[in-house]
Formats: structure tokens, C-alpha cells, sequence
């Protein structure tokens, strides 16, 4: 990557329009791929996205909009994807050009179904991306208050750090803060850790459980990440960091966490088909605490919050039962 590569978003939702009002605050032309070419009519009517962060207005001259997955990777250098992982497949299963030259950033806080892979092992593993080649967007950072302009920071990891460096100088701006890092595996993970996370603390909210108890879940929690990504990767790493237990306590505390709202509709009694259909909104975890707990079977780290969260959702163990067992575990 390099100050004149092309980029492109691929995604339509809120942390992909986050993205884009971040690179078009630089003035780059980007290209952005949306599934629903109905949904590319209406952005360029309206200049801005008809369904997510309305409030974000865009200059529609300098963004070259896509529905063909194929043309945009032939038109692009660098491919920043942010969609849910559950359907990062069926948004490529009609690709047909390579990505090996390419340079792949996943803003993907999820693990890919069925192959339990973190994003970056995916596209190395079935696209044969070089993992040089591959680079990490992590938080703390909800898509709602870069609309809104609030500073934020992110964390760009790529084993090349020269190319991390590139890509965090074109997401810096008035609002925006960057550090780079080249930890791509312990920053996946610990992005996809934590959505589980917040999933338990909505959970204890939903059932009333207080401040002082979140506090205990949380401070057990940042180690429970801590042992899995050094079992999973052990390096060096400040799990202390933002990229880590920032990014933890954001999903954990704040209004705008999907994972922390969905945990509480389930604390509170809903099913997880009735909670996601109010929501119209994905949870990741609830689809990474089952390919976190396939993965663990294999390392057997002491998890006993993603156990826990796991028994609820997919055992449909009672929480208020769930979490009292667990309440025994904390410390």
C-alpha cells in the first residue's frame, strides 16, 4: 500500500459509512461495494446512506459506488471489509478475480462460521493472501460517534508495519486518533472476545445485576482474553492497551453496543430469534461464542464467562441460573 492505492469499502452498514466518512475527510476518492443496487440509487439521491448513520453526509462525486464484487476488486488496491462475519462467504461466492495482490484490511469483529477462522486466516488460508498483506481495524471505536464526529482511536495491525502506517495516515483526521500494531492475531481475537463479553454483561443488566458486579465481570473478563490470545498467539503484547481492553470496555459499557443491547434482551427474557429480530441488527457474538468454544475445545483455556454466555444461547440454560453458577467462578 501506498498514498495514491485506491480503496475501496466493501460493506453498506454503519461501521462501513464510518469508514468512508473517515477516508473521505482526507478527500480520497474511494470505491464502496453494496450488495443492493437499489440501495446505491438512493446514497446518490440522498448523498447519504438511506439505512445506516443517516445523519452523515457524503459528497457522492468522489465515491464510485459498485454491486459487482468483481469489478471493484479489479479497480481497487486496497479492500477494507466490513460486513458480519456470518456473511463474508456469500459476499464472495461469486468472486472470480484474485486478491493476492491486494491488500485486505478486515473492520470484521467476528469469526467466519463453519471454519471457525478470524478473518485474516481466512483470506490467507482459502484466498492465499500473504498474511503481509493482511491488516486489522480494531476500536475503540462505535461507527455512531464517528458520525457524530466524537474523537475515537484506532488501532491498525499488519505484520508489515510500513504498509499499517500508510492506511492509519489516510484514517487519520480532526476526530480520529491512530497507533499501529503488528499483532493481527491477539487484536482479532480479543475484537471478537469481547463482543462475547459484552453479550454476559447485558446479560447481568437484563437480570439487574449493579455496577459493582459488571466491574468484577469485567476485570475477569480482560484476563479471560488475556489467557486465550496468548494460548491461541503467544507473543508480547499490553493486553492493558486500547486495542484490547479499550475496545472491552466500550462493547461492554456503551449505549451503542449491539452485543451489549442483544445480551440484554436476553436477560431479560427474550428468545435469541425474538431478540434479533427486534434488533435488525447483527450481534457477532452470538455467532463467535460458538466458534470460540469449538476453537477452545482444542486449547482448553479456563473461559468460564464464553462458557457461560454459551450455555445460555445455545444450551438455552436459564441466564438467571447461568449467571448465578457463574457469579461462584468470579474473583
Amino acid at each position: 500500500m501506498n498514498e495514491t492505492s485506491r480503496i475501496a469499502i466493501i460493506g453498506g452498514g454503519s461501521w462501513a459509512t464510518a469508514i468512508a466518512k473517515i477516508l473521505r475527510e482526507n478527500n480520497l476518492e474511494i470505491n464502496w461495494y453494496m450488495r443492493n443496487p437499489e440501495t446505491i440509487a438512493k446514497f446518490k439521491q440522498l448523498s447519504h446512506n438511506p439505512r445506516y448513520l443517516t445523519g452523515a453526509e457524503f459528497d457522492v462525486d468522489h465515491i464510485q459506488f459498485f454491486n459487482d464484487i468483481n469489478e471493484i476488486v479489479l479497480q481497487s488496491d486496497v479492500l477494507i471489509f466490513a460486513i458480519p462475519s456470518a456473511f463474508l462467504k456469500s459476499a464472495l461466492k461469486n468472486l472470480t478475480v484474485s486478491l493476492k495482490e491486494k491488500f485486505i484490511v478486515s473492520a470484521i469483529k467476528g469469526i467466519v462460521p463453519d471454519e471457525n477462522m478470524i478473518i485474516g486466516t481466512f483470506f490467507h488460508e482459502i484466498y492465499q493472501v500473504p498474511f503481509d498483506s493482511i491488516g486489522i481495524i480494531s476500536g475503540p471505536c462505535h461507527a455512531e460517534e464517528v458520525a457524530m464526529e466524537r474523537l475515537s482511536y484506532l488501532t491498525i495491525s499488519c505484520l508489515d508495519t510500513k504498509k499499517a502506517r500508510v492506511l492509519a495516515l489516510n484514517l487519520e483526521c480532526s476526530y480520529i486518533k491512530t497507533t499501529i500494531s503488528d499483532d493481527i492475531y491477539g487484536t482479532e481475537y480479543a475484537a471478537v472476545l469481547k463482543n462475547v463479553i459484552a453479550i454476559a454483561a447485558g446479560i447481568c443488566h437484563g437480570l439487574r445485576y449493579g455496577d459493582n458486579f459488571q466491574a468484577v465481570l469485567i476485570s475477569n473478563a480482560i484476563q479471560e482474553i488475556k489467557r486465550f490470545v496468548d494460548t491461541v498467539h503467544p507473543i508480547t503484547r499490553d493486553i492493558k492497551s486500547s486495542a484490547y481492553l479499550g475496545d472491552l470496555l466500550v462493547t461492554c459499557y456503551s449505549q451503542f453496543s449491539r452485543n451489549r443491547t442483544f445480551g440484554t434482551m436476553i436477560g431479560k427474557g427474550y428468545t435469541v430469534k425474538t431478540a434479533q429480530l427486534e434488533m435488525h441488527m447483527i450481534a457477532e457474538g452470538y455467532y463467535a461464542v460458538n466458534c470460540i468454544k469449538e476453537i477452545n475445545d482444542e486449547y482448553n483455556v479456563h473461559m468460564p464467562i464464553m462458557k457461560a454466555v454459551y450455555n445460555i444461547l445455545y444450551e438455552k440454560i436459564s441466564p438467571a441460573i447461568e449467571i448465578k453458577l457463574l457469579t461462584e467462578d468470579l474473583r
